[in-house]
């Protein structure tokens, strides 16, 4: 049963579960520990910047209380002695992810990703960088001064990140083959965007379904909204693990 009581999970595989990162994009740390009890043992989440600054690290632990490995996506940019530094602190927090902005360079990515291998294997954080935002299109880009297809930019960084020893990207699905092509073998790409067929996009504009992203080349899906928002959180977990099982995976 649901942690609701209301629903029979079907079985599906632990593995394709795993790659189903479920975005706590709550308030505050009683809706986020009301969303985990739902989901009864998802074992990815994503802490994203509304939860850190509502919850700080008691988001984190109130996650790992439950056995989920925790992905941090506070997106660093900075200087790359601050952006090392930081990465450095939130060591010990034992997450399993992390993301800094692609577009902060070379240097900065450097800097996250030395700053992370040295850290105990035990805490070590798998740093990702943010190649671009899935709520931008090649307008928002242009406004931002970046000209050119969206498509193009997004390689161009994932092969930035993957050249200064980040562990993989966060990208939307449309350019999920597209970073494959050109990164190393178990580089991680990671997707937001993922929406059920003929789902509302809401504010993203890059999107696509958990099985055409898997198809495409991602290793893990984040899903927000499809599942906090869902009646019953645990089997909209699992009918998204069941997609994703059923795809033809890399």
């Amino acid at each position: 049963m649901s942690a609701t009581g209301d629903s029979t999970k079907p079985s599906t595989s632990t593995a394709a579960r795993d790659r189903v990162i479920v975005a706590l994009d709550v308030a505050g740390l009683a809706e986020a520990e009301a969303l985990l009890a739902r989901l009864g043992g998802a074992p990815r989440v994503k802490v994203g910047l509304e939860l850190w600054a509502a919850a700080g690290t008691r988001a984190i632990a109130a996650a790992q209380a439950t056995g989920a490995r925790v992905f941090l996506d506070l997106k660093l940019h900075d200087i790359p002695e601050t952006v090392g530094r930081t990465v450095r602190a939130l060591g010990g927090l034992g997450v399993d992810l992390l993301t800094v902005h692609a577009s902060g360079g070379r240097a900065m990515l450097a800097a996250a990703a030395e700053a992370a291998r040295a850290l105990p294997e035990a805490t070590r954080p798998r740093v990702l960088a943010v190649t671009v935002l899935t709520s931008m299109d090649e307008g928002d880009l242009a406004e931002t001064g970046c000209v050119g297809p969206v498509a193009e930019l997004v390689t161009r960084r994932a092969a930035l990140a993957a050249a200064a020893g980040a562990d993989g990207v966060v990208c939307s699905p449309a350019e999920a083959a597209l970073v494959r092509a050109v990164v190393p073998d178990g580089f991680l790409i990671v997707t937001p965007g993922v929406r059920a067929a003929g789902a509302e996009r809401g504010d993203q504009k890059r999107v696509a379904t958990a099985a055409e992203a898997v198809r495409a080349g991602a290793t893990h899906v984040v899903v927000g909204r499809p599942v906090r928002d869902a009646a019953d959180p645990a089997l909209a977990l699992t009918a998204l693990a069941d997609e994703i099982a059923g795809a033809s995976v890399r």
